[in-house]
């Protein structure tokens, strides 16, 4: 029975909700804050956001940290200079954020601040805010990447700091 709810909320949770959740002005904010937060550290910070998985992902019982670990090699996230890819990954239909960091970074940030991060913008999206959320969200995550990865002057852009829609 799970499963055929959960089939149901992906097959239901269109690109109009997403398009309702993340208006342009909400994404152009996003990407603002990504570009912004990578002059001050030396991670590359991606967000794709879908509004749900596939009917064969959600019977297979595909996971979002199993769909956020997929994206995050078919979009190279993890092909940076110094192993420094960071992907945000939001399911509007799980309402679950997951975060998929590369090694260089993960190495040096404990899982307990990820988890701080994601909590911070589901507690926002459960609101109804999703604006207001995710860039309080991007904010912490660039102070402490800030913290933990300073931008040493050698950083050039290699991931697109636009948030991606699905």
């Amino acid at each position: 029975m799970r499963t055929l709810s959960r089939l149901f909320k992906h097959l239901f949770t269109t690109g109009f909700a997403t398009r309702r959740a993340f208006p342009d002005a909400t994404l152009k904010d996003i990407q603002a804050v990504i570009a912004e937060g990578e002059t001050q550290h030396r991670a590359e910070v991606r967000m794709i956001i879908e509004p749900g998985l596939s009917a064969q992902a959600v019977l297979s019982g595909m996971s979002s940290r199993e769909r956020a670990c997929e994206l995050f090699s078919d979009y190279r996230i993890w092909d940076t200079e110094e192993n420094c890819g960071v992907l945000i990954y939001i399911n509007l239909a799980d309402h679950q954020v997951e975060i998929v960091a590369d090694r260089g970074v993960g190495r040096v940030i404990e899982a307990r601040d990820w988890t701080a991060i994601c909590n911070s913008m589901t507690r926002g999206f459960a609101h109804g805010d999703f604006h207001d959320g995710v860039l309080a969200a991007l904010r912490q995550l660039n102070l402490l990447l800030q913290q933990h990865y300073p931008d040493d002057g050698s950083r050039q852009n290699q991931l697109s700091d636009q948030p991606l829609m699905l």
